[in-house]
């Protein structure tokens, strides 16, 4: 037969199901279907065995034999494990969800993010729930929505990035027909879906890949076990098939490749290149983006390797600095000032020459699942350990910069809900997860002093998890009302400003960027002031034409309807005005 996979089970024109699956460990392998047959696979080249069983169909569960090990093990390419990793696997028709997204082309060329997590976005957890309130995050702005993992892992919940069945949305947020509803129900209302991968390392528990071959290699030594080994050309073609199915099997508009610095691959295509080409083809005429994050800033894989953006930490580490004044442990190297700030807006990445790329390939953020959960022992949102004034005046930054801005589930509305690292391990792992997570955050003083009053939280005690829910309903209560309110007035200014901007600093707590139009009575001006107020203000090159008096007030981040003093008028008789920790958009007086 013709497959359309490389591995794992497909259904055959007519009756039955074909099976491929690499094992060159062994030397036979045995398919075992639950209330079936059992049919010995074929040896192939390469290490591969195949087979097909007349018997078994969309909704059959199976596992794998090895040599006369009594142990049954699942696929590791299933496409569904609906009693986790330890159970079996089930048989899955990709082609039996009936798509109503036909004229759908793809990701947007304009991109606000908004990345979720399933279990904790709404109080049920599930694919299902959460495609119910993709209504909103279309009206508050979003184009695209950055799912976090939903590879299978083992446990009742965590977030994602301990997956071992690649292939397989877990049972915990529904079925594989729910994820592709939820995408489904995405595309109809205007909003691209682009799903975290993981294809630097395996989780811990619930791994039988082993069983069958040496995914993983020792050569490297990695943060969170043993890297994948991308010498190994059956490894590389298991990631970039997984690529291409997540794109066609479930109408995903893009990837999210977590922790490239994790990948270790000296060939002479680098598996993000070979992955980047997997997902594009399997896109079709469809535009497929993806984005990456990489601990160490490497730019070749947007000059290089085909990715399309990158997760950029230094907004987030100068915007903590600077509403904080804390300049911790991975970020004792940021001060907060309007020169960073304006550099990473501007020019991407701070502490290197990145001029020739556009500052849309570079993803900023004030909260993203890893910095809510690592900076600090409580997992409070930056929101909550800051002034509002500035809070908002650097959301202001954050949406209207030429960047390419994110949001993190619940910011939106200042959810009152906390994000803490949490997983389900128990036992001896449950332990050196605990010990482990402990360890790495005593590297924040304040973390120290923390424990010296209370316990760290557990992040394998279910509290942990359930503390993470977002209450949907603050959405509608004040002042989280407020809140929302500033991030869609800001989203729609920023749906009339164009995507470049010219910049200079106005002192050490202050910048202004100025938006061209097409004529310079369309010029917009974003004036940012977190410091003390600000009158008779320099850099008169961007301010004029043909004085500061030549501008008016579009919009402030002190309006009234935000939670401000009010929208403060931004021009006075002497002169400049700019209050203390406000951001203002100003356009030319017509």
């Amino acid at each position: 037969m013709t497959r359309r996979r490389p591995i794992g089970a497909e259904l055959i024109e007519g009756d039955g199901v074909h099976f491929r699956v690499w094992a060159p460990r062994r030397e036979r392998v045995t398919l075992v279907v639950e209330r079936g047959p059992e049919v010995v696979l074929a040896p192939e080249t390469g290490g591969y065995f195949a087979g097909a069983c007349a018997t078994a169909k969309a909704g059959t569960r199976y596992r794998f034999r090895l040599d006369d090990d009594a142990l049954l093990v699942p696929d590791p390419a299933s496409r569904f494990q609906p009693e986790g990793p330890h159970g079996p696997s089930e048989v899955i028709d990709p082609r039996a969800f009936a798509w109503r997204d036909g004229a759908w082309r793809g990701a947007p060329d304009d991109q606000v993010v908004y990345e979720l997590h399933v279990g904790t976005f709404t109080p049920e957890g599930t694919f299902a729930a959460a495609a119910r309130e993709l209504p909103a995050l279309a009206e508050l702005g979003i184009t695209t929505v950055e799912v976090m993992p939903v590879a299978d892992f083992a446990g009742a919940r965590g977030w994602g990035y301990d997956g071992v069945d690649l292939f397989a949305p877990t049972r915990l947020y529904g079925r594989p027909d729910d994820l592709r509803a939820f995408v489904d129900a995405a595309h109809r209302l205007g909003l691209a879906v682009i799903l975290d991968v993981v294809y630097n390392h395996f989780g811990p528990d619930g791994n039988y890949l082993g069983q069958f071959a040496e995914y993983t290699t020792k050569r490297h030594a990695g943060d969170w076990g043993d890297p994948l080994d991308m010498a190994s050309a059956p490894v590389r073609e298991y990631l970039t098939t997984n690529a291409a199915m997540w794109i066609d099997e479930y109408h995903l508009d893009g990837l999210r490749l977590d922790a490239i610095h994790g990948i270790f691959d000296d060939t002479a295509e680098h598996i993000v290149a070979a992955v980047v080409r997997a997902a594009r083809a399997a896109g079709g005429d469809r535009r497929i983006w993806i984005v990456a994050e990489h601990e160490h800033q490497d730019v070749r894989l947007l000059r290089e390797y085909g990715v399309d953006a990158l997760w950029n930490d230094d907004y987030h580490h100068a915007a903590y600095g600077a509403l904080t004044g804390r300049h911790e442990a991975y970020m004792r190297d940021y001060r907060g000032t309007a020169q960073e700030l304006l550099a990473v807006v501007r020019h991407g990445f701070l502490h290197q020459a990145v001029f020739d790329l556009a500052p849309a390939r570079f993803v900023i953020y004030l909260d993203n699942h890893d910095q809510v959960a690592n900076r600090r022992a409580d997992g409070a949102r930056l929101d909550k350990l800051a002034a509002a004034g500035a809070y908002r005046a650097l959301t202001a930054l954050l949406l209207l910069a030429p960047s390419t801005p994110m949001l993190f589930q619940g910011q939106e509305h200042a959810a009152s809900s906390p994000f803490l690292y949490f997983v389900d391990h128990a036992g001896e792992l449950g332990g050196l997860v605990t010990k482990g997570r402990a360890a790495f955050m005593r590297q924040f003083p304040s973390v120290v002093a923390y424990e010296r009053e209370q316990a760290l939280p557990d992040p394998c005690a279910r509290e942990t998890f359930e503390r993470a829910r977002l209450d949907l309903r603050e959405r509608d209560r004040e002042p989280h009302r407020g809140v929302w309110r500033l991030h869609a007035d800001l989203l729609a200014l920023r749906r009339t400003l164009p995507r470049r901007a010219t910049g200079a600093t106005l002192g050490h707590d202050a910048l202004v960027l100025r938006f061209p139009g097409e004529t310079p009575a369309g010029d917009r001006l974003l004036i940012v002031n977190l410091g003390h107020d600000l009158r008779d203000v320099p850099a008169e090159p961007l301010l004029a034409p043909p004085d500061r008096r030549g501008w008016t007030l579009v919009w402030s981040s002190e309006g009234a309807r935000y939670g401000g003093a009010g929208a403060l008028p931004v021009v006075t008789e002497d002169g400049w005005h700019i209050p203390g920790r406000a951001a203002a958009l100003l356009a030319v007086a017509g």
